[in-house]
């Protein structure tokens, strides 16, 4: 397995996606009661194989992620050739910016003494999906790219 296993929210959600996987290979609704029940590991190589094909497919569209915590957000740009990277670090001590009330004193103080910023970029490894999904399991969540497009202009 490449990534990771889809969990049973995620399996469930995507149910009509993995009836698909399954027809494809000429897996029928009984076949595989049957196979969860004689052959539970054959049943979990297959849930192994359709999480990979999601995760991918998931990865390849993906453009933005955040990794916001405490005192730092890192926003990342997925550019086709290389991760680009907004570092933003607070260092206010009783500021946490994961909490609503720690992110309203950033909206206002941004420009603050108490607020550093990096700019950095980084070429993709040969693995441009395995670089994204490390990316994720370090923390970072997906998203549309609002803060990232917003500190791009700044910066400009």
């Amino acid at each position: 397995m490449k990534y990771t296993r889809l969990t049973k929210e995620q399996l469930e959600e995507l149910h009509p996606e993995f009836i698909n996987f399954l027809a494809t290979q000429s897996i029928t609704a009984s076949e595989w009661e049957m196979i969860k029940t004689n052959r539970p590991h054959v049943a979990e190589e297959e849930i192994d194989v359709f999480s990979d094909l999601v995760w991918e497919g998931v990865l390849q569209k993906v453009q933005y992620l955040e990794n916001i915590s405490a005192n730092h957000m890192h926003l990342f740009y997925l550019a086709e050739k290389e991760m680009k990277l907004i570092s933003v670090k607070v260092r206010n001590p009783g500021i946490d910016l994961s909490t609503s009330e720690g992110f309203a004193w950033f909206k206002k103080n941004w420009q603050s003494d108490y607020v550093d910023y990096l700019v950095a970029s980084r070429a993709y490894s040969e693995d441009v999906s395995a670089d994204k999904f490390r990316l994720i399991q370090e923390g970072a969540v997906i998203t549309k790219g609002e803060l990232y497009q917003w500190f791009d202009k700044i910066i400009e």
